[in-house]
């Protein structure tokens, strides 16, 4: 099995302004980074993984794949912030009405390649090339390889914060981030960041605090965590990760869910 991660981008961009960038990653069954890039909207995406992707792939994005509900927060999202909550994690709010679906968009445009959605409540598909949800919070706080117990601020700035220091403090937290990522090369199962040239930079080099570069590096390390979370959902099940929204009734045969690495507090 190959596990791909994407870091999406949510919005799609449009004539005046070109969709942000969606950091790709493939990792293959030892933990070796096979490919690392990025890309800029749903058809780029999408060519990029059909050039890529084995016959037996499972692919997690960072991206709501699945939205039914007209109004509020989706039940998966809800149990993001019902359950990671200690760990100061929460999910926002996507409903039909969000101008931001690239996700729905990018599902829809797998599945017409043959790829099918699997919302996890059934454990991990094992042969056919499977798309899923996930969100690297839950991956940074639940795994405890990575020895957070809160969400570290390489995103969000603290509202005490004044953005001149933030952008420098941010620096050094997500280096301290790539740092415990990189040994993940023993874990089990493993994630060798230096075993391509793109995930390699992230660690030999360390993040500027200018927006954009900054932007750049964390959008290639948060899908190297998708596709770790896959990885690790292919290998553990539901002994190291929950499915978040399984209670959702289904609609058109799907249903919205997030796989998230849990630790047992993080539980119901």
């Amino acid at each position: 099995m190959e596990f791909i991660g994407i870091d999406l981008a949510w919005d799609e961009g449009s004539d005046k302004k070109a969709a942000n960038e969606s950091g790709v990653v493939v990792l293959d069954a030892t933990g070796k980074v096979v490919h690392a890039d990025w890309t800029r909207g749903v058809e780029q995406t999408v060519a990029w993984v059909k050039a890529r992707a084995s016959d037996d792939a499972l692919l997690f994005i960072d991206a709501p794949l699945v939205v039914n509900n007209e109004s509020g927060q989706r039940l998966c999202e809800k149990q993001v912030g019902q359950r990671y909550w200690r760990s100061k994690v929460a999910a926002n709010s996507t409903n039909t009405g969000s101008k931001r679906l690239g996700g729905v968009i990018l599902r829809k445009a797998l599945e017409a390649l043959g790829w099918r959605y699997s919302d996890g409540c059934k454990g991990p598909p094992r042969t056919g090339r499977h798309v899923s949800e996930c969100y690297p919070y839950t991956t940074i706080v639940g795994a405890p390889e990575l020895g957070y117990d809160e969400r570290p601020p390489y995103k969000r700035k603290p509202k005490s914060m004044p953005m001149s220091k933030f952008r420098e403090h941010r620096a050094r937290v997500f280096d301290e981030l790539i740092r415990r990522v990189a040994k993940l090369s023993s874990a089990d199962p493993p994630l060798d960041l230096s075993s391509h040239a793109e995930t390699r930079a992230l660690v030999e080099w360390p993040s500027p605090v200018p927006a954009a570069e900054y932007k750049h590096r964390e959008d290639l390390l948060d899908a190297a965590l998708c596709a770790w979370t896959a990885s690790l959902w292919s290998r553990w099940g539901r002994k190291r990760c929950q499915v978040l929204g399984c209670g959702d009734p289904l609609r058109d045969g799907l249903r919205a869910t997030i796989v998230a690495p849990a630790k047992d507090k993080q539980r119901t």
